[in-house]
Protein backbone atom coordinates (compact mmCIF):
# COMPACT_ATOMS: atom_id res chain seq x y z
CA UNK A 1 0.00 0.00 0.00
CA UNK A 2 1.44 3.34 -0.99
CA UNK A 3 2.14 5.92 1.67
CA UNK A 4 -0.03 9.05 1.94
CA UNK A 5 2.92 11.21 0.89
CA UNK A 6 3.41 9.28 -2.36
CA UNK A 7 -0.33 9.27 -3.04
CA UNK A 8 -0.40 13.05 -2.54
CA UNK A 9 2.35 13.53 -5.13
CA UNK A 10 0.30 11.53 -7.62
CA UNK A 11 -2.76 13.71 -7.21
CA UNK A 12 -3.52 15.92 -10.24
CA UNK A 13 -2.41 19.50 -9.83
CA UNK A 14 -4.74 22.46 -10.09
CA UNK A 15 -3.62 24.74 -12.93
CA UNK A 16 -2.88 28.44 -12.73
CA UNK A 17 -5.71 29.24 -15.17
CA UNK A 18 -9.20 30.26 -14.14
CA UNK A 19 -12.60 30.48 -15.78
CA UNK A 20 -15.24 32.56 -14.10
CA UNK A 21 -13.23 32.58 -10.90
CA UNK A 22 -12.91 28.75 -10.84
CA UNK A 23 -9.67 26.82 -11.20
CA UNK A 24 -9.61 23.86 -13.55
CA UNK A 25 -7.64 20.63 -13.66
CA UNK A 26 -4.43 19.90 -15.49
CA UNK A 27 -3.45 16.23 -15.31
CA UNK A 28 0.09 16.49 -13.96
CA UNK A 29 1.58 15.15 -10.74
CA UNK A 30 3.65 17.27 -8.39
CA UNK A 31 6.70 15.11 -9.11
CA UNK A 32 6.29 15.49 -12.88
CA UNK A 33 5.83 19.25 -12.62
CA UNK A 34 8.96 19.70 -10.47
CA UNK A 35 11.04 17.58 -12.84
CA UNK A 36 9.66 19.44 -15.88
CA UNK A 37 10.54 22.86 -14.52
CA UNK A 38 13.96 21.77 -13.25
CA UNK A 39 14.78 20.64 -16.77
CA UNK A 40 13.46 23.86 -18.31
CA UNK A 41 15.58 25.95 -15.92
CA UNK A 42 18.71 23.97 -16.81
CA UNK A 43 18.06 24.91 -20.43
CA UNK A 44 17.62 28.53 -19.40
CA UNK A 45 21.20 28.25 -18.12
CA UNK A 46 22.31 26.62 -21.37
CA UNK A 47 20.83 29.51 -23.34
CA UNK A 48 22.58 31.98 -21.03
CA UNK A 49 25.98 30.31 -21.49
CA UNK A 50 25.49 30.10 -25.27
CA UNK A 51 24.97 33.85 -25.52
CA UNK A 52 27.91 34.49 -23.17
CA UNK A 53 30.07 32.45 -25.56
CA UNK A 54 29.17 34.85 -28.36
CA UNK A 55 29.27 38.18 -26.56
CA UNK A 56 32.23 37.64 -24.22
CA UNK A 57 34.71 38.36 -27.05
CA UNK A 58 32.62 40.42 -29.46
CA UNK A 59 34.20 43.73 -28.41
CA UNK A 60 37.78 42.44 -28.38
CA UNK A 61 37.80 40.44 -31.63
CA UNK A 62 38.83 43.43 -33.74
CA UNK A 63 41.85 44.60 -31.69
CA UNK A 64 42.93 40.97 -31.08
CA UNK A 65 42.64 40.21 -34.80
CA UNK A 66 44.82 43.23 -35.60
CA UNK A 67 47.35 42.13 -32.99
CA UNK A 68 47.81 38.51 -34.16
CA UNK A 69 47.64 39.20 -37.91
CA UNK A 70 48.47 42.56 -39.46
CA UNK A 71 46.98 41.51 -42.80
CA UNK A 72 43.43 41.42 -41.36
CA UNK A 73 41.15 44.34 -42.30
CA UNK A 74 37.63 45.44 -41.41
CA UNK A 75 36.13 43.27 -44.14
CA UNK A 76 37.78 40.16 -42.71
CA UNK A 77 36.40 41.16 -39.30
CA UNK A 78 32.94 40.83 -40.82
CA UNK A 79 33.72 37.27 -41.87
CA UNK A 80 35.14 36.35 -38.47
CA UNK A 81 32.01 37.56 -36.72
CA UNK A 82 29.81 35.93 -39.35
CA UNK A 83 31.63 32.58 -38.98
CA UNK A 84 29.92 32.06 -35.61
CA UNK A 85 26.54 32.26 -37.28
CA UNK A 86 27.61 30.15 -40.25
CA UNK A 87 28.53 27.34 -37.88
CA UNK A 88 25.24 27.79 -36.02
CA UNK A 89 23.25 27.81 -39.26
CA UNK A 90 24.78 24.50 -40.36
CA UNK A 91 24.41 22.85 -36.95
CA UNK A 92 20.90 23.98 -35.96
CA UNK A 93 18.86 21.74 -38.32
CA UNK A 94 21.20 18.82 -37.55
CA UNK A 95 20.82 19.14 -33.78
CA UNK A 96 17.10 19.84 -34.19
CA UNK A 97 16.56 16.64 -36.19
CA UNK A 98 18.72 14.71 -33.74
CA UNK A 99 16.64 15.94 -30.80
CA UNK A 100 13.39 14.76 -32.44
CA UNK A 101 14.45 11.11 -32.40
CA UNK A 102 16.97 10.75 -29.58
CA UNK A 103 17.23 11.94 -25.97
CA UNK A 104 18.02 15.63 -26.08
CA UNK A 105 20.93 15.19 -23.71
CA UNK A 106 22.93 13.78 -26.62
CA UNK A 107 22.94 16.81 -28.97
CA UNK A 108 23.20 19.19 -26.02
CA UNK A 109 26.29 17.52 -24.51
CA UNK A 110 28.03 17.05 -27.86
CA UNK A 111 27.36 20.64 -28.96
CA UNK A 112 28.63 22.12 -25.71
CA UNK A 113 31.76 19.94 -25.87
CA UNK A 114 32.47 21.31 -29.36
CA UNK A 115 32.16 24.86 -27.98
CA UNK A 116 34.61 24.06 -25.17
CA UNK A 117 37.19 22.74 -27.64
CA UNK A 118 36.67 25.75 -29.93
CA UNK A 119 37.20 28.21 -27.08
CA UNK A 120 40.48 26.48 -26.22
CA UNK A 121 41.53 26.77 -29.89
CA UNK A 122 40.73 30.51 -29.81
CA UNK A 123 43.11 30.90 -26.86
CA UNK A 124 45.94 29.52 -29.04
CA UNK A 125 45.40 31.38 -32.33
CA UNK A 126 48.46 33.54 -31.60
CA UNK A 127 50.84 30.53 -31.63
CA UNK A 128 51.11 29.70 -35.39
CA UNK A 129 53.76 31.63 -37.32
CA UNK A 130 51.34 32.72 -40.06
CA UNK A 131 47.70 32.70 -41.17
CA UNK A 132 46.58 33.44 -37.63
CA UNK A 133 43.43 35.18 -38.81
CA UNK A 134 42.22 31.95 -40.42
CA UNK A 135 42.70 30.03 -37.19
CA UNK A 136 40.55 32.63 -35.46
CA UNK A 137 37.96 32.22 -38.23
CA UNK A 138 37.86 28.44 -37.65
CA UNK A 139 37.67 28.81 -33.87
CA UNK A 140 34.72 31.19 -34.02
CA UNK A 141 33.01 28.97 -36.60
CA UNK A 142 33.28 25.96 -34.27
CA UNK A 143 31.94 27.98 -31.35
CA UNK A 144 28.97 28.82 -33.54
CA UNK A 145 28.53 25.16 -34.52
CA UNK A 146 28.27 24.29 -30.84
CA UNK A 147 25.75 27.11 -30.39
CA UNK A 148 23.43 25.25 -32.76
CA UNK A 149 21.97 23.73 -29.58
CA UNK A 150 19.77 26.83 -29.31
CA UNK A 151 17.31 24.99 -31.58
CA UNK A 152 17.21 22.09 -29.13
CA UNK A 153 16.67 24.44 -26.19
CA UNK A 154 13.85 26.34 -27.88
CA UNK A 155 12.10 23.19 -29.09
CA UNK A 156 12.35 21.62 -25.63
CA UNK A 157 10.89 24.68 -23.91
CA UNK A 158 8.11 24.95 -26.51
CA UNK A 159 7.24 21.26 -26.16
CA UNK A 160 7.43 21.19 -22.36
CA UNK A 161 5.06 24.12 -21.75
CA UNK A 162 1.34 24.61 -22.22
CA UNK A 163 -0.07 27.30 -24.48
CA UNK A 164 -0.73 29.49 -21.43
CA UNK A 165 2.86 29.04 -20.21
CA UNK A 166 4.48 29.49 -23.60
CA UNK A 167 4.86 33.28 -23.86
CA UNK A 168 6.24 33.57 -20.33
CA UNK A 169 8.66 30.65 -20.82
CA UNK A 170 9.89 31.97 -24.16
CA UNK A 171 10.35 35.39 -22.57
CA UNK A 172 12.34 33.80 -19.75
CA UNK A 173 14.50 31.96 -22.29
CA UNK A 174 15.16 35.21 -24.13
CA UNK A 175 15.82 36.95 -20.80
CA UNK A 176 18.55 34.42 -20.01
CA UNK A 177 19.94 34.98 -23.48
CA UNK A 178 19.93 38.74 -22.86
CA UNK A 179 21.63 38.27 -19.49
CA UNK A 180 24.36 36.42 -21.35
CA UNK A 181 24.77 39.43 -23.61
CA UNK A 182 24.91 41.64 -20.51
CA UNK A 183 27.50 39.68 -18.58
CA UNK A 184 29.60 38.73 -21.62
CA UNK A 185 30.80 42.31 -22.24
CA UNK A 186 31.02 42.85 -18.47
CA UNK A 187 33.37 39.86 -18.18
CA UNK A 188 35.35 41.24 -21.12
CA UNK A 189 35.55 44.64 -19.43
CA UNK A 190 36.80 43.05 -16.20
CA UNK A 191 39.41 41.03 -18.06
CA UNK A 192 40.60 44.22 -19.75
CA UNK A 193 42.28 44.98 -16.42
CA UNK A 194 44.70 42.10 -17.15
CA UNK A 195 46.00 44.06 -20.12
CA UNK A 196 47.26 42.96 -23.53
CA UNK A 197 50.44 41.39 -22.18
CA UNK A 198 48.96 39.46 -19.26
CA UNK A 199 50.85 36.37 -18.13
CA UNK A 200 52.29 33.46 -20.12
CA UNK A 201 52.34 29.79 -19.17
CA UNK A 202 55.43 28.75 -21.14
CA UNK A 203 55.01 25.01 -20.57
CA UNK A 204 51.82 24.84 -22.62
CA UNK A 205 52.40 28.07 -24.59
CA UNK A 206 49.27 29.63 -23.14
CA UNK A 207 48.92 33.41 -22.90
CA UNK A 208 46.34 34.62 -20.40
CA UNK A 209 45.49 38.20 -21.26
CA UNK A 210 42.47 40.42 -21.92
CA UNK A 211 41.78 38.55 -25.16
CA UNK A 212 42.17 34.90 -24.09
CA UNK A 213 40.90 34.96 -20.48
CA UNK A 214 37.25 35.37 -21.55
CA UNK A 215 37.26 32.28 -23.79
CA UNK A 216 38.99 30.22 -21.10
CA UNK A 217 36.19 31.22 -18.74
CA UNK A 218 33.69 30.20 -21.43
CA UNK A 219 35.34 26.77 -21.69
CA UNK A 220 35.09 26.28 -17.92
CA UNK A 221 31.41 27.27 -17.87
CA UNK A 222 30.77 24.86 -20.74
CA UNK A 223 32.18 21.95 -18.75
CA UNK A 224 29.99 22.95 -15.80
CA UNK A 225 26.95 23.07 -18.10
CA UNK A 226 27.62 19.54 -19.38
CA UNK A 227 27.73 18.21 -15.81
CA UNK A 228 24.41 19.87 -14.93
CA UNK A 229 22.67 18.56 -18.08
CA UNK A 230 23.78 14.99 -17.39
CA UNK A 231 22.69 15.22 -13.75
CA UNK A 232 19.40 17.12 -13.94
CA UNK A 233 17.82 17.18 -17.44
CA UNK A 234 14.87 14.82 -18.06
CA UNK A 235 12.67 14.45 -21.13
CA UNK A 236 9.23 16.11 -20.85
CA UNK A 237 6.52 17.05 -23.31
CA UNK A 238 3.02 18.43 -22.76
CA UNK A 239 0.17 19.40 -25.06
CA UNK A 240 -1.30 22.89 -25.41
CA UNK A 241 -3.48 22.36 -22.33
CA UNK A 242 -0.57 21.15 -20.18
CA UNK A 243 -1.16 17.40 -20.15
CA UNK A 244 1.93 15.13 -20.37
CA UNK A 245 2.26 13.53 -23.80
CA UNK A 246 4.22 10.65 -25.25
CA UNK A 247 7.43 11.64 -26.99
CA UNK A 248 9.77 9.60 -29.15
CA UNK A 249 12.64 10.60 -26.85
CA UNK A 250 10.75 10.29 -23.57
CA UNK A 251 12.82 8.26 -21.11
CA UNK A 252 10.10 6.88 -18.83
CA UNK A 253 6.52 6.29 -19.89
CA UNK A 254 3.75 7.71 -17.74
CA UNK A 255 0.36 5.99 -17.56
CA UNK A 256 -1.37 9.34 -17.77
CA UNK A 257 0.44 10.45 -20.91
CA UNK A 258 -1.54 10.83 -24.10
CA UNK A 259 -0.99 10.87 -27.83
CA UNK A 260 -1.94 14.09 -29.57
CA UNK A 261 -3.04 14.96 -33.06
CA UNK A 262 -0.51 16.83 -35.17
CA UNK A 263 -2.77 18.12 -37.93
CA UNK A 264 -1.58 20.38 -40.73
CA UNK A 265 0.71 23.32 -40.02
CA UNK A 266 0.16 26.60 -41.87
CA UNK A 267 3.34 26.60 -43.95
CA UNK A 268 2.77 30.17 -45.16
CA UNK A 269 2.82 31.35 -41.55
CA UNK A 270 5.93 29.24 -40.89
CA UNK A 271 7.84 30.72 -43.84
CA UNK A 272 6.69 34.25 -43.04
CA UNK A 273 7.81 33.94 -39.42
CA UNK A 274 11.21 32.67 -40.55
CA UNK A 275 11.56 35.74 -42.80
CA UNK A 276 10.48 38.08 -39.99
CA UNK A 277 12.93 36.46 -37.59
CA UNK A 278 15.69 36.67 -40.21
CA UNK A 279 15.25 40.42 -40.51
CA UNK A 280 15.10 40.91 -36.73
CA UNK A 281 18.42 39.10 -36.27
CA UNK A 282 19.90 40.71 -39.39
CA UNK A 283 19.44 44.27 -38.16
CA UNK A 284 20.74 43.57 -34.67
CA UNK A 285 23.73 41.57 -35.95
CA UNK A 286 24.81 44.41 -38.23
CA UNK A 287 24.33 46.89 -35.37
CA UNK A 288 26.58 44.79 -33.09
CA UNK A 289 29.19 44.46 -35.81
CA UNK A 290 29.40 48.12 -36.75
CA UNK A 291 29.33 49.43 -33.19
CA UNK A 292 33.10 49.31 -32.61
CA UNK A 293 34.23 50.64 -36.05
CA UNK A 294 31.51 53.32 -35.97
CA UNK A 295 32.49 54.70 -32.57
CA UNK A 296 36.21 54.54 -33.38
CA UNK A 297 35.59 56.46 -36.62
CA UNK A 298 33.10 59.02 -35.28
CA UNK A 299 34.55 59.74 -31.85
CA UNK A 300 38.27 58.93 -32.36
CA UNK A 301 38.23 56.26 -29.64
CA UNK A 302 41.34 54.11 -29.24
CA UNK A 303 41.08 50.33 -29.42
CA UNK A 304 41.09 49.97 -25.64
CA UNK A 305 38.49 52.72 -25.25
CA UNK A 306 36.29 51.06 -27.89
CA UNK A 307 36.45 47.70 -26.07
CA UNK A 308 35.66 49.31 -22.72
CA UNK A 309 32.95 51.79 -23.77
CA UNK A 310 31.18 49.51 -26.22
CA UNK A 311 31.26 46.73 -23.65
CA UNK A 312 29.44 49.06 -21.28
CA UNK A 313 26.97 50.03 -24.04
CA UNK A 314 26.17 46.40 -24.83
CA UNK A 315 25.81 45.62 -21.14
CA UNK A 316 23.35 48.51 -20.89
CA UNK A 317 21.46 47.11 -23.88
CA UNK A 318 21.29 43.77 -22.10
CA UNK A 319 19.81 45.38 -19.00
CA UNK A 320 17.29 47.20 -21.16
CA UNK A 321 16.46 43.91 -22.91
CA UNK A 322 15.71 42.18 -19.61
CA UNK A 323 13.31 44.98 -18.68
CA UNK A 324 11.65 44.72 -22.09
CA UNK A 325 11.33 40.93 -21.80
CA UNK A 326 9.58 41.32 -18.47
CA UNK A 327 7.34 44.02 -19.93
CA UNK A 328 6.27 42.08 -23.03
CA UNK A 329 4.87 39.32 -20.83
CA UNK A 330 2.22 41.75 -19.62
CA UNK A 331 1.94 43.70 -22.87
CA UNK A 332 1.33 40.57 -24.96
CA UNK A 333 -1.58 39.60 -22.70
CA UNK A 334 -3.16 43.01 -23.29
CA UNK A 335 -2.41 43.50 -27.01
CA UNK A 336 -1.37 40.09 -28.31
CA UNK A 337 1.96 38.85 -29.66
CA UNK A 338 1.38 40.15 -33.19
CA UNK A 339 0.75 43.73 -32.06
CA UNK A 340 3.87 43.70 -29.86
CA UNK A 341 5.93 42.41 -32.81
CA UNK A 342 4.61 45.21 -35.03
CA UNK A 343 5.35 47.82 -32.37
CA UNK A 344 8.88 46.48 -31.92
CA UNK A 345 9.61 46.77 -35.65
CA UNK A 346 8.38 50.37 -35.68
CA UNK A 347 10.65 51.24 -32.75
CA UNK A 348 13.65 49.61 -34.47
CA UNK A 349 12.95 51.59 -37.64
CA UNK A 350 12.86 54.81 -35.59
CA UNK A 351 16.20 53.89 -34.01
CA UNK A 352 18.01 53.50 -37.33
CA UNK A 353 16.33 56.59 -38.79
CA UNK A 354 17.67 58.65 -35.86
CA UNK A 355 21.14 57.24 -36.57
CA UNK A 356 21.34 58.84 -40.03
CA UNK A 357 24.14 61.47 -40.14
CA UNK A 358 23.19 65.13 -40.47
CA UNK A 359 24.64 68.60 -39.80
CA UNK A 360 27.89 70.40 -40.70
CA UNK A 361 30.29 68.85 -38.19
CA UNK A 362 32.63 66.19 -39.57
CA UNK A 363 34.60 63.42 -37.85
CA UNK A 364 38.30 63.65 -37.08
CA UNK A 365 40.33 62.25 -39.99
CA UNK A 366 42.95 59.54 -39.40
CA UNK A 367 45.90 60.39 -41.66
CA UNK A 368 47.67 57.03 -41.63
CA UNK A 369 50.03 55.69 -44.32
CA UNK A 370 49.52 58.75 -46.51
CA UNK A 371 50.74 58.37 -50.08
CA UNK A 372 50.44 60.39 -53.28
CA UNK A 373 46.97 60.19 -54.83
CA UNK A 374 45.70 58.17 -51.86
CA UNK A 375 43.18 60.78 -50.71
CA UNK A 376 40.10 60.89 -52.91
CA UNK A 377 38.72 64.39 -53.48
CA UNK A 378 41.15 65.93 -50.95
CA UNK A 379 42.36 69.53 -51.35
CA UNK A 380 46.00 70.56 -51.04
CA UNK A 381 45.26 72.19 -47.69
CA UNK A 382 43.73 68.98 -46.35
CA UNK A 383 46.84 67.07 -47.43
CA UNK A 384 49.10 69.54 -45.61
CA UNK A 385 46.95 69.31 -42.47
CA UNK A 386 47.07 65.53 -42.76
CA UNK A 387 50.86 65.53 -42.99
CA UNK A 388 51.06 67.77 -39.93
CA UNK A 389 48.85 65.35 -38.01
CA UNK A 390 50.85 62.25 -38.89
CA UNK A 391 52.22 60.53 -35.74
CA UNK A 392 55.94 60.64 -35.07
CA UNK A 393 57.91 57.49 -35.76
CA UNK A 394 58.76 57.03 -32.09
CA UNK A 395 55.15 57.39 -31.02
CA UNK A 396 53.68 54.05 -29.94
CA UNK A 397 50.02 55.04 -29.99
CA UNK A 398 48.08 54.21 -33.11
CA UNK A 399 46.34 57.10 -34.89
CA UNK A 400 42.65 57.57 -34.15
CA UNK A 401 39.72 58.92 -36.10
CA UNK A 402 38.01 58.13 -39.41
CA UNK A 403 40.57 56.48 -41.77
CA UNK A 404 41.30 58.50 -44.88
CA UNK A 405 41.06 55.27 -46.91
CA UNK A 406 37.30 55.56 -46.37
CA UNK A 407 36.53 58.42 -48.79
CA UNK A 408 33.16 59.16 -47.17
CA UNK A 409 34.96 60.39 -44.03
CA UNK A 410 35.69 63.65 -45.85
CA UNK A 411 32.07 64.55 -46.61
CA UNK A 412 29.82 62.60 -44.21
CA UNK A 413 28.71 64.50 -41.07
CA UNK A 414 29.54 63.05 -37.69
CA UNK A 415 26.83 61.17 -35.78
CA UNK A 416 26.37 63.26 -32.66
CA UNK A 417 26.77 61.53 -29.30
CA UNK A 418 23.21 62.33 -28.20
CA UNK A 419 21.92 61.09 -31.54
CA UNK A 420 23.91 57.86 -31.14
CA UNK A 421 22.72 57.08 -27.62
CA UNK A 422 19.09 57.86 -28.47
CA UNK A 423 19.33 55.40 -31.33
CA UNK A 424 20.91 52.77 -29.08
CA UNK A 425 18.00 53.06 -26.62
CA UNK A 426 15.40 52.68 -29.39
CA UNK A 427 17.10 49.69 -31.00
CA UNK A 428 17.65 48.13 -27.58
CA UNK A 429 13.92 48.50 -26.89
CA UNK A 430 12.57 47.19 -30.20
CA UNK A 431 14.90 44.26 -30.82
CA UNK A 432 14.12 42.14 -27.71
CA UNK A 433 10.37 42.62 -28.18
CA UNK A 434 10.63 41.41 -31.79
CA UNK A 435 12.90 38.54 -30.81
CA UNK A 436 10.71 36.97 -28.14
CA UNK A 437 7.47 37.55 -30.04
CA UNK A 438 8.90 35.85 -33.14
CA UNK A 439 9.86 32.76 -31.15
CA UNK A 440 6.54 32.70 -29.28
CA UNK A 441 4.40 33.06 -32.39
CA UNK A 442 6.46 30.42 -34.20
CA UNK A 443 6.11 27.84 -31.42
CA UNK A 444 2.35 28.44 -31.24
CA UNK A 445 1.96 28.15 -35.02
CA UNK A 446 3.73 24.77 -34.93
CA UNK A 447 1.47 23.40 -32.20
CA UNK A 448 2.05 20.05 -30.44
CA UNK A 449 4.18 18.51 -33.17
CA UNK A 450 7.87 17.87 -32.16
CA UNK A 451 9.52 21.15 -33.03
CA UNK A 452 13.20 20.22 -33.21
CA UNK A 453 13.57 20.44 -37.00
CA UNK A 454 11.34 23.51 -37.33
CA UNK A 455 13.21 25.28 -34.52
CA UNK A 456 16.42 24.24 -36.23
CA UNK A 457 15.33 26.01 -39.41
CA UNK A 458 14.29 29.09 -37.45
CA UNK A 459 17.66 29.17 -35.68
CA UNK A 460 19.36 28.62 -39.05
CA UNK A 461 17.37 31.56 -40.40
CA UNK A 462 18.66 33.73 -37.57
CA UNK A 463 22.18 32.40 -38.11
CA UNK A 464 21.98 33.26 -41.78
CA UNK A 465 21.04 36.77 -40.73
CA UNK A 466 24.08 36.89 -38.46
CA UNK A 467 26.24 35.87 -41.41
CA UNK A 468 24.84 38.33 -43.92
CA UNK A 469 24.35 41.18 -41.46
CA UNK A 470 28.05 41.66 -40.58
CA UNK A 471 29.17 41.11 -44.19
CA UNK A 472 26.55 43.54 -45.52
CA UNK A 473 27.26 46.30 -43.03
CA UNK A 474 31.06 45.99 -43.13
CA UNK A 475 31.12 46.37 -46.92
CA UNK A 476 28.45 49.05 -47.27
CA UNK A 477 29.86 51.00 -44.32
CA UNK A 478 33.44 50.79 -45.59
CA UNK A 479 32.62 51.87 -49.15
CA UNK A 480 29.59 54.15 -48.80
CA UNK A 481 29.49 55.23 -45.15
CA UNK A 482 26.84 55.29 -42.42
CA UNK A 483 24.28 57.34 -44.37
CA UNK A 484 23.83 54.67 -47.04
CA UNK A 485 24.22 51.80 -44.59
CA UNK A 486 21.56 52.93 -42.11
CA UNK A 487 19.30 54.27 -44.87
CA UNK A 488 19.22 50.81 -46.47
CA UNK A 489 18.45 49.26 -43.07
CA UNK A 490 15.46 51.60 -42.69
CA UNK A 491 14.18 50.43 -46.09
CA UNK A 492 14.56 46.77 -45.11
CA UNK A 493 12.60 47.30 -41.89
CA UNK A 494 9.79 49.05 -43.78
CA UNK A 495 9.51 46.09 -46.16
CA UNK A 496 9.38 43.75 -43.17
CA UNK A 497 6.55 45.75 -41.60
CA UNK A 498 4.67 45.43 -44.89
CA UNK A 499 5.17 41.64 -44.87
CA UNK A 500 3.87 41.44 -41.30
CA UNK A 501 0.75 43.33 -42.35
CA UNK A 502 0.13 40.88 -45.21
CA UNK A 503 0.37 37.72 -43.04
CA UNK A 504 -0.95 39.29 -39.82
CA UNK A 505 -4.17 37.22 -39.71
CA UNK A 506 -2.33 33.94 -40.31
CA UNK A 507 0.03 34.25 -37.33
CA UNK A 508 -2.22 32.40 -34.87
CA UNK A 509 -1.84 29.32 -32.66
CA UNK A 510 -2.10 25.91 -34.33
CA UNK A 511 -4.92 24.83 -32.01
CA UNK A 512 -6.95 27.92 -33.00
CA UNK A 513 -6.36 27.61 -36.76
CA UNK A 514 -7.21 23.88 -36.57
CA UNK A 515 -10.51 24.56 -34.78
CA UNK A 516 -9.70 22.52 -31.69
CA UNK A 517 -12.25 22.63 -28.84
CA UNK A 518 -11.33 24.92 -25.91
CA UNK A 519 -10.19 22.10 -23.62
CA UNK A 520 -7.63 20.90 -26.19
CA UNK A 521 -6.14 24.29 -27.03
CA UNK A 522 -5.49 25.44 -23.47
CA UNK A 523 -8.60 27.62 -23.04
CA UNK A 524 -10.33 27.35 -19.65
CA UNK A 525 -13.23 24.86 -19.74
CA UNK A 526 -16.62 26.26 -18.89
CA UNK A 527 -18.33 23.11 -17.62
CA UNK A 528 -17.66 19.98 -15.61
CA UNK A 529 -18.11 17.86 -18.74
CA UNK A 530 -15.27 19.75 -20.45
CA UNK A 531 -13.02 19.13 -17.44
CA UNK A 532 -13.89 15.43 -17.64
CA UNK A 533 -13.24 15.47 -21.37
CA UNK A 534 -9.86 17.07 -20.74
CA UNK A 535 -8.88 14.25 -18.42
CA UNK A 536 -9.99 11.48 -20.78
CA UNK A 537 -8.87 12.97 -24.09
CA UNK A 538 -6.72 10.47 -26.02
CA UNK A 539 -6.21 11.03 -29.72
CA UNK A 540 -3.78 9.32 -32.01
CA UNK A 541 -1.35 11.09 -34.31
CA UNK A 542 -2.50 11.77 -37.81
Amino acid sequence: MASPGIEAEREPLLGDHTAGGREWDIIETQEHRKSRWRSIRILYLTMFLSSVGFSIVIMSIWPYLQKIDQTADARFLGWVIASFSLGQMVASPIFGLWSNYRPRKEPLVISIFISVVANCLYAYVHVPASHNKYYMLIARGLVGFGAGNVAVVRSYVAGATSLQERTSSMANTSTCQALGFILGPVFQTCFALIGEKGVTWDTIKLQINMYTAPVLLGAFLGVLNIILILAVLREHRVDDSGRPCNSINFEAANTEEIQISQGNIDQVAVVATNVLFFVVLFIFALFETILTPLTMDMYAWTQEQAVLYNGIILAGLGVEAVVVFMGVKLLSKMLGERAVLLGGLLVVWAGFFILLPWGNQFPKIQWKDLHNNSIPNATFGEIIIGLWKLPREDQNELPTGCPIEQAWCLYTPVIHMAQFFTSVVFIGMGYPACNVMSYTLYSKILGPKPQGVYMGWLTASGSGARILGPVFISHVYSYLGPRWAFGLVCGIVLLTITLLGVVYRRLIAFSVSSGWPPQLRGDPPTSASQVLGLQECTTSPS
